[in-house]
């Protein structure tokens, strides 16, 4: 299903970038992407809303304080989309080693002139903002990847250094991120670049043999880290160390509990009450869940799934249209989005250990839901240029290309 929003009309100049209005090109978007994405960011300001009014109250005296920030973050995260959607795919592809590129470089002045919070060196100070690069280079890996299998496609089908070279800098990522720590941007980006080599036609084992060799790395960072095997540890059965480390993972069980069928009522939360930590950012999931329910959960859940396959399908039709770019730029941002979600959520239910990683859309943060943004409205760009169509085509590579 599609929505007509602003006329544009494509520009022949590719460089350009931006492509200028007229009545002749209609801009086609998908209107279940579209429509699920802002629900998503419409839900996740309500629950801030509803997470962070007592510890608000409490800390800075003013009990929306945070919920007038985050309407301030969905502001700029729709200003950024509405640019990002004026611009030519080709650009992102031809600018995408240079994305990457100024990414590294933002997280080395992270760690040279970062801003300490909660013991994390992630963020960079702006005055009255703080910038958290690892969001926006989960957005430059997908597009890096997205480009070199296009440029190197044949070269990963075939050979091991194909493969291994994308790998072997996304490493270099991964140990700047891990020194911040923020050891859930790694993991996601590992886990997202691992989707897309996969679907650029890696072969079984060379994907196998990247996977163990991913699998022992996580395992002796985290070995080698006593708070982090101790996050992954104690998820297994909170209920030992209550009231140490397992007192984050047991407040957010009790909230789901208390939520039942259908909640305790928006804004009843106990657990919010300073019981759970982070309530508002990392957390949110569990709030929603003692408010709304089991329903609302299973809804949200609904949400991300619908806007994962909705990528995925934009992606396939990118490929039947011959862009190949395109359509691991949408399966990336897919993977990514979906991951990001399934991890999150997974966390606040106990079903995996701690990971420090918002809830797309929803959760508190500028940084965040500008990345979510603009990865949304790239989508959402690829289904303008490349609409779904029944014709089919193969490609070298494509796992995914045909359906």
């Amino acid at each position: 299903m599609k929505v007509l929003i602003a006329p544009v009309m494509d520009s022949s100049n590719q460089g350009a970038g931006l492509r200028k209005l007229s009545r002749k090109r209609p801009m086609v978007l998908d209107y279940w992407l579209l429509g699920v994405a802002l629900c998503l960011l419409a839900i996740g300001l309500i629950m801030v809303g509803s997470a962070s009014v007592s510890i608000a109250d409490k800390q800075l005296g003013e009990p929306f304080y945070y919920f007038k920030r985050q309407v301030a973050y969905a502001l700029a995260g729709l200003l950024l989309a509405w640019g990002t959607l004026h611009i030519n795919i080709s650009v992102w592809e031809k600018i995408s080693p240079k994305l990457l590129i100024f990414g590294i470089v933002s997280l080395l002045l992270v760690l040279i002139a970062g801003k300490e919070v909660n013991g994390s060196l992630r963020w960079i100070s702006l005055g009255m903002v703080n910038i958290q690069p690892s969001e926006f280079m989960k957005l430059f890996v997908v597009f890096y990847l997205a480009g070199y299998l296009v440029r190197r496609g044949d070269e990963v089908c075939s050979t091991v250094k194909g493969f291994l070279k994308p790998m072997i800098l996304l490493s270099l990522v991964g140990i700047l991120l891990l020194l911040e720590p923020d050891f859930g941007a790694a993991f996601v980006i590992a886990m997202t670049a691992m989707g897309m080599m996969f679907i650029g036609g890696v072969r079984v084992r060379q994907f196998g043999l990247l996977f163990l060799l991913m699998a022992v790395g996580f395992a002796l960072v985290a070995y080698t880290s006593p708070y982090r095997l101790e996050r992954l540890t104690c998820f297994l059965n909170p209920w030992a160390n209550p009231f140490d480390c397992g007192f984050q993972l047991t407040q957010s069980l009790i909230a789901f509990g208390r939520g039942e069928w259908f909640g305790v009522g928006l804004g009843g939360s106990i657990q919010k009450l300073f019981y759970l930590p982070e309530a508002h950012t990392d957390f949110l999931f569990a709030v929603l869940a003692e408010e709304l329910g089991l329903v609302g959960g299973l809804f949200v859940i609904s949400l991300f799934a619908i806007l994962v396959w909705r990528a995925f399908l934009i992606g396939q039709g990118a490929f039947r249209a011959g862009e190949r770019f395109s359509g691991y730029l949408a399966y990336g941002l897919g993977l990514l989005i979906g991951l990001q979600a399934f991890i999150n959520i997974g966390v606040n239910m106990g079903l995996l250990p701690t990971k420090g990683l918002t809830l797309p859309l929803m959760s508190y943060g500028g940084s965040s839901v500008a990345a979510t943004c603009i990865g949304c409205a790239v989508l959402l760009r690829i289904s303008h240029e490349f609409p779904l169509s029944s014709e089919k085509t193969t490609g070298r590579g494509e796992r995914f290309a045909g359906g």
